[in-house]
């Protein structure tokens, strides 16, 4: 079992930035990947960034260049720094981790860009 926690979503204009953190605890050891994925209303939900057990990266195609995720082993944190934030980037935002290919979801957290 993982328990995900997400914070620092909130309100951005554009142009604006946001870091979001997903604190991970229990069977983290066993963690293959992390990612963040984001759902807007009336979207399906879609992968946003991932980063795997080695660091290795990839980003959906409309965030490259403007976001970029990394990980604090040592803190057991996953963050997602998001800049040039757009309105299009408005939805939840959920922490991911996949644990010998089972799937663990945060809460999500809301992130809000104003044009």
């Amino acid at each position: 079992q993982v328990q995900l926690v997400e914070s620092g979503g909130g309100l951005v204009q554009a142009g604006g930035s946001l870091r979001l953190s997903c604190a991970a605890s229990g069977s983290i050891s066993s963690i293959n990947y992390m990612g963040w994925y984001r759902q807007a209303p009336g979207k399906r939900r879609e992968l946003v960034a991932l980063i795997t057990s080695s660091a290795y990266t990839t980003y959906a195609n409309s965030v490259k260049g403007r976001f970029t995720i990394s990980r604090d082993n040592a803190k057991n944190t996953v963050y997602l720094q998001m800049n040039s934030l757009k309105p299009e980037d408005t939805a939840v935002y959920y922490c991911n981790a996949n644990v010998l290919a089972i799937d663990y979801w945060g809460q999500g957290t809301q992130v809000t860009v104003s044009s």
